[in-house]
């Protein structure tokens, strides 16, 4: 398998960390975002959506989309699983897991940042302040949720698809800095897995691309 993905790039350390949980070997390549190698070939015939990360399969076919391209890693590698068996708990951590994807991550990717800067002239400053507010506004709501779910990590004492997302949006939040005391079961939380190998091993400053 390949994996294209930028280290920087929160999604692709969603699947980074999926990858190390299973325990699979995996190409590192990478697509610098913030030099706009998504939209040179081969890659961009590949991805339409010029998106990262995007695993190439050994038989060719490409998948996108991080919490996909996860849960085709727990259909065909289900130990240990990101997901739980019973299916009310399978909802539960998907629903977490979407609270940052579909609800956090999609107001403040590089994309989005970019175009209310350039395209509608706003600020740096201005710009932080939009960050900041929906990295608030999402993780108040999480920060809620895990009063219910969490045990060690986000969804009881194992890893799941809810950890793989939770750990690079605090991340991001950190690189921003976003005040986070407010959210003390996130930081336990992030705090927990990363001292686990496949989060620790996987973190952005220790990609082959870090330094680009």
């Amino acid at each position: 398998m390949k994996l294209y993905n930028y280290f920087r790039s929160s999604a692709s350390w969603r699947v980074r960390i999926g990858l190390a949980l299973k325990g699979l070997d995996y190409d590192y390549v990478p697509v610098h975002l913030a030099k706009n190698e998504q939209f040179a070939e081969p890659f961009a015939n590949q991805q339409v959506s010029h998106l990262v990360p995007a695993l190439a399969l050994d038989d060719g076919r490409w998948l996108s989309q991080s919490m996909a391209i996860l849960e085709y890693l727990d259909d065909t590698h289900p130990e240990p699983p990101l997901l739980p068996r019973d299916p009310v708990a399978r909802a539960q951590v998907r629903a977490l897991a979407q609270d940052i994807g579909c609800d956090i991550h999609p107001l403040n990717n590089l994309r989005v940042l970019r175009y209310l800067k350039s395209d509608l002239g706003q600020d740096q400053d201005t710009v932080d302040r939009w960050y900041r507010h929906w990295i608030a506004t999402g993780l108040a709501i999480v920060e809620q949720r895990l009063q219910a779910t969490a045990g060690q990590f986000s969804f009881g004492d194992t890893p799941t698809l809810a950890d793989c997302l939770l750990v690079p949006q605090v991340y991001n939040a950190q690189r921003f800095d976003c005040p986070l005391e407010a959210f003390p079961t996130v930081l336990r939380v992030n705090a927990t897995c990363l001292a686990l190998p496949a989060f620790a091993q996987t973190h952005p400053s220790v990609c082959p691309d870090a330094a680009a």
